[in-house]
């Protein structure tokens, strides 16, 4: 069923799909992928509020509304994975079921429920495969990992693939807010405590924090909305630490519904902010950190992170999603690879310096530069601004995405770009904002010289002088040559400040 549902289109009809299902101490989750990549997509997402970890702390035992709540969640889970044909699951439970005394008997009744083994994880393990998740979905992270949940807060050092020793602590939100007795001067008091003793904080002055959960992606959602952020997407969101402690303090002070723009946040997930930013500020003040990093993934993640060779975990996972996304909706897959090696040929020849991120950046949004062609002409850069804006990409910041959306719809719109310039130059440097606005005219001039057709760009050279922009064109492809593309051809010019010439070769 899954393959004809999911899977239609090449390599992508041989996947096999991977369920998770996570048994946290608020929330029971099952997120099923497309399949275990370096690049996964999730297909299906579904979560309950079951508040396995409510008064865990006071009466030591899983609220029995809770544990009846995520056993029909898990009935409902095995009934779903069953009717997907999804043969991959791995089920987990963290601090809750961890802490109570009532735990191993949820766990046998939750193991008969989904019918699969139960994996229960320890505080380190938790915090290994948070960091993992980090690392699958952040470029090169340096920092402190720490995975807030409802139970625990779990920290870890990571160092691009090396991890530290990770330690727990009993700081998730309705783990303080019991201990604390919903006072937040107590709460206060708790969290500075156990965070002054954490050990991993001692190595973050002046590194990343990457922040782990729900409840700080409800705080970062918050923030973003009040700044009114052109983007949406909260993977990698980053937050200066002076405005991230000053924005945790205004939640701390403030009544949930009292917050402006708080009906972004779920109702259920509301009386929790106040904790999250508590233990944010304070871990702000001890440790100092250069800045706060959102990160989507976690745990899941890092669980099928953990499954790929070494091979596979050295895959670029913003290329591997933009040739999955070519394969799945470009005229024809294979133009891109062709269109990456024309535009490498161009910068080269201007003798154009990059980065080797810069370099990535113009790859993937030369896989990427065909994506919209199903989209009425009118509409196919909105259409193109939607995937890249809001798409699951990672290992990829929100100034390299917007980077990429611009050079995509500048591809489509040309040098106007209508709105699309004036929302992601904000997030652009001078430097990338000018090397978007070049790329988006070097792939229209390709897109109208071939089509977006295999076997014409390999064929045609695109290079510049010092005082000139060429094209040579084989004489068999010369009908190629219109007034329309010769009028594209010289925007490029005028873009990059040369005249043009076409040399038609024999």
């Amino acid at each position: 069923m899954l393959e004809t549902l999911f899977f239609t289109r090449r390599s992508a009809a041989k996947a096999e799909p991977v369920a998770i299902i996570d048994i946290g101490s608020n929330s029971v989750r099952l997120v099923v992928y497309q399949s275990l990549s370096r690049a996964p997509t999730p297909i299906f997402n579904e979560k309950v509020m079951c508040g396995l970890g409510k008064g865990v702390v006071t009466s030591g035992r899983l609220p029995e509304d809770g544990v009846e709540k995520a056993l029909k969640a898990l009935r409902r889970y095995r009934a779903l994975v069953e009717m997907m044909g999804v043969v991959d699951i791995e089920v987990i439970a963290t601090a809750a079921v961890r802490d109570a005394s009532n735990g191993p008997a949820f766990l046998s009744a939750a193991e008969a429920a989904i019918r699969k083994e139960i994996k229960l994880l320890s505080g380190r393990r938790e915090a290994e495969l948070s960091a993992l998740g980090v690392v699958s979905a952040i470029h090169k992270p340096d920092g402190i990992v720490g995975d807030l949940g409802g139970g625990s807060l779990e920290l870890i050092d990571v160092d691009r693939e090396t991890l530290g020793k990770g330690v727990t602590l009993p700081l998730g939100g309705l783990a303080l807010m019991d201990a604390s007795k919903r006072s937040i001067r107590e709460a206060m008091k708790i969290a500075r405590r156990e965070i002054a003793e954490a050990k991993p904080l001692d190595q973050l002055k002046g590194r990343s924090f990457y922040a782990v959960g729900g409840t700080w992606r409800a705080l970062a959602k918050l923030h973003m909305r009040q700044r009114n952020y052109p983007l949406g997407v909260m993977h990698n969101y980053r937050i200066q630490t002076n405005e991230a402690a000053d924005f945790a303090e205004l939640v701390e002070r403030l009544d949930s519904e009292a917050i402006g723009d708080i009906n972004v946040v779920s109702s259920a997930r509301r009386p929790l902010l106040a904790y999250g930013a508590i233990v944010l500020d304070e871990i702000i003040h001890r440790a100092k950190p250069k800045d706060i990093i959102i990160s989507a993934a976690g745990v899941r993640e890092g669980m099928l992170y953990d499954r790929l060779s070494i091979k596979e975990r050295a895959i670029d996972p913003l290329i591997a999603a933009s040739r999955d996304l070519e394969a799945l909706f470009a005229r024809a897959p294979g133009y891109g690879d062709e269109l990456i090696e024309w535009v490498d040929h161009f910068m080269a020849s201007g003798s154009i310096d990059e980065t080797e991120e810069e370099i990535r950046l113009r790859h993937a949004a030369c896989l990427l530069s065909d994506i919209a062609w199903r989209s009425h002409p009118e509409y196919r850069a909105q259409r193109a601004l939607n995937v890249v804006t809001q798409g699951q990409f990672v290992a990829i910041d929100h100034p390299s995405r917007a980077f990429l959306t611009l050079a995509i719809v500048l591809r489509h719109d040309g040098p106007d770009g209508g709105d699309a310039i004036a929302s992601m130059r904000s997030l652009l440097t001078t430097r990338l904002f000018v090397r978007a606005r070049i790329l988006g005219a070097v792939m229209r001039v390709g897109y109208l010289l071939s089509a977006s057709m295999p076997g014409i760009l390999p064929h045609t050279k695109l290079s510049t002088n010092m005082d000139c922009l060429n094209l040579s064109v084989p004489k068999q492809f010369s009908d190629l040559i219109s007034d329309r593309f010769v009028n594209r051809l010289k925007a490029l010019g005028r873009l990059i400040g040369l005249e043009t010439q076409i040399n038609i070769l024999n």
